[in-house]
């Protein structure tokens, strides 16, 4: 047996996002919702703040100068890290081994948001583009509804213009 609609067959042809909000335009339901709302966990909030403080001004000029006092305090002679500042370099090589994988976990979060942002966007998109094609039709109903009449109304003009001028009897 064929399908009942030629339509069916193309909304089966439709991804499961697509479905869902076909299914919500049809039930005339909202798409738009809070991302916000979800709440990171501890670990997540340490790393957007590492990331955040690490790629900041501050952490620069703070590194800067606490490097610069190392140097110049170990530059004398009775130094506990004498050049060339192994244990220096011992700090820094740690720092930056545990800070890049704490910021690559918030550049992953990061990214993880902005997808769904993305997929938010597309559906928030779509079920406005299928709303705004909805509005066109229904104007063009209503349009052809009104030529529709005004065509009627001349055409009762013109009978009565042909009443009015037909033969005279007199």
């Amino acid at each position: 047996m064929q399908d009942s609609h030629p339509i069916i067959s193309d909304l089966a042809k439709l991804d499961a996002v697509e479905q869902a909000i076909i299914h919500r335009f049809i039930h005339r339901q909202g798409v738009a919702r809070d991302l916000t709302k979800t709440q990171p966990t501890f670990g997540q909030r340490v790393a957007d703040r590492v990331a955040s403080f690490g790629g900041s001004w501050s952490f620069i000029m703070i590194a800067v100068a606490a490097i610069a006092a190392w140097v110049l305090f170990n530059a004398r002679g009775a130094a506990f890290d004498p050049y060339p500042f192994i244990l220096l370099n011992l700090i820094l090589s740690c720092t930056a081994a545990l800070q890049a994988p704490i910021i690559m976990m918030s550049q992953n979060r990061q990214a993880a948001r902005d997808r769904a942002d993305a997929q938010h966007d597309y559906e928030v998109n779509l079920k406005a583009e299928m709303e705004i094609v909805a509005l066109h039709t229904k104007l063009d109903e209503i349009r052809e509804e009104k030529w529709t009449e005004l065509i009627k109304l001349q055409q009762r003009q013109l009978e009565l213009l042909a009443e009015l001028a037909g033969p005279r009897r007199g």
